[in-house]
């Protein structure tokens, strides 16, 4: 898929995002591949992909959704820095991206009733959510064969969460040196759940009105900036998500006015000397990990109306291209605008956009696949031999000691 070139557009000049400045407005949006260990250390496939993607790039790579706890909740092969291995582990990917020249965010989650019982269980995490509501009955069931049914959080639960999140954006920032700390509060993700009232039914303070049931979500952001400062905190929302239970633009309180009052919130803060670095809006032509199949036409405009800073776009951006990268980018000096199933099959993507290069398509099939490179580290930047990389597919991810 030939593009044409984009050299001429807001998209390659150079940007500010908190204290640093990037190169260009192209930034790399978090891509959850399951390459971590067993136990939850980045491994040295995962140095080998961010480290590709930082080469002659000079901006911006989101890393994917990262545990700051065990108590977070768990998926298999999917990153921590808690523990002092895997701080260093994450360091050292840190430390390779910038001595490319290119930035790192390192992204925060808790899965909340999204998590999987069983290695819940396996790790005496219990099952957790905003209210005994389960997505569904095969994930009630799942629990209930796990011994691990969903709890519903109680305040000092709560509040531990607010601590850990900032606990653990002190070990991204100050100890993996990373340059922001991301907080995931969109997905269907725990903030996430708080903040839509099919899931959340509290009576406290943490339920009920729109501000109660976005409580959370700006006790984290307050606290992460708290921990490492406003300009190395951003934050990820996607009002029009439809999963892990959302309804999207179906909920009885439509995302406007349940969002449009957390970026109000956020400004109000900015305003009063704690602006965050970014906001990453995810574009309702994404539902989750897939293009959305809603044929509804969306604006997502008041987004910007509303936040007066920084704001990363991501959203099927490469696959309807000229319909709306150039004409988002182009639209102010604070829009960047991000990809990910594009950056994990075009490790060179920043060269190729530059240049008009043709893009190699993305194989979904290899996206979630642990224990191998396949997929993942075998990707060829433009021009480049395809035997090159083979010899990496039956190589298995190894920790970073």
């Amino acid at each position: 898929m030939s593009q044409p070139s984009l050299t001429d557009t807001n998209l390659f000049k150079p940007i500010k995002v908190g204290n640093v400045e990037l190169k260009h407005g192209f930034f790399s949006a978090p891509t959850t591949r399951f390459r971590a260990s067993d136990d939850f250390v980045p491994t040295d496939s995962m140095l080998s992909y961010y480290e590709q993607r930082a080469e002659n790039n000079g901006g911006l790579i989101v890393a994917e959704a990262t545990f700051p706890d065990y108590s977070f909740g768990l998926y298999p092969n999917a990153p921590m820095i808690k523990t002092p291995e895997q701080v260093a582990a994450w360091k050292k990917i840190v430390d390779a991206v910038h001595k490319q020249g290119s930035f790192f965010s390192i992204q925060l989650w808790h899965l909340g009733r999204v998590a999987v019982p069983q290695l819940n269980k396996k790790y005496n995490v219990p099952l957790v959510g905003p209210s005994k509501l389960y997505v569904d009955e095969s994930s009630e069931k799942a629990a209930k064969e796990a011994g691990n049914e969903l709890h519903e959080l109680t305040i000092p639960e709560i509040e531990a969460i607010v601590k850990e999140f900032a606990a653990g954006a002190k070990r991204v920032v100050d100890e993996a040196k990373a340059d922001f700390v991301e907080i995931l509060a969109g997905g269907g993700y725990l903030l996430d759940q708080f903040n839509h009232s099919n899931i959340n039914k509290r009576t406290d303070k943490y339920g009920g009105s729109i501000e109660n049931r976005a409580r959370l979500i700006l006790e984290v952001v307050d606290a992460c900036i708290e921990a490492v400062g406003a300009e190395h905190v951003g934050i990820k929302l996607s009002p029009y998500a439809a999963v892990n239970g959302l309804q999207g633009v179906d909920t009885e309180i439509h995302p406007i006015s349940r969002y449009g009052y957390i970026l109000s919130e956020l400004e109000r803060r900015g305003k009063e000397g704690k602006r965050i670095a970014y906001i990453t809006m995810i574009e309702p032509r994404v539902n989750g990990t897939e293009d959305s199949k809603d044929t509804r036409a969306f604006d997502s405009s008041w987004v910007g109306e509303i936040w007066k800073s920084t704001l990363l776009r991501a959203g099927a951006y490469l696959n309807q291209f000229s319909n709306y990268l150039i004409q988002d980018v182009n639209k102010d000096d604070r829009t960047l605008i991000g990809a990910a199933r594009y950056f994990t099959s075009n490790p060179d993507l920043i060269e190729r956009l530059r240049k008009g290069q043709e893009l190699t398509p993305y194989d979904r099939s290899k996206f979630y696949t642990p224990a191998t490179n396949d997929g993942y580290i075998t990707w060829t930047k433009y021009g480049e031999d395809p035997e090159k990389y083979k010899g990496l597919v039956a190589v298995k991810p190894q920790p970073l000691s």
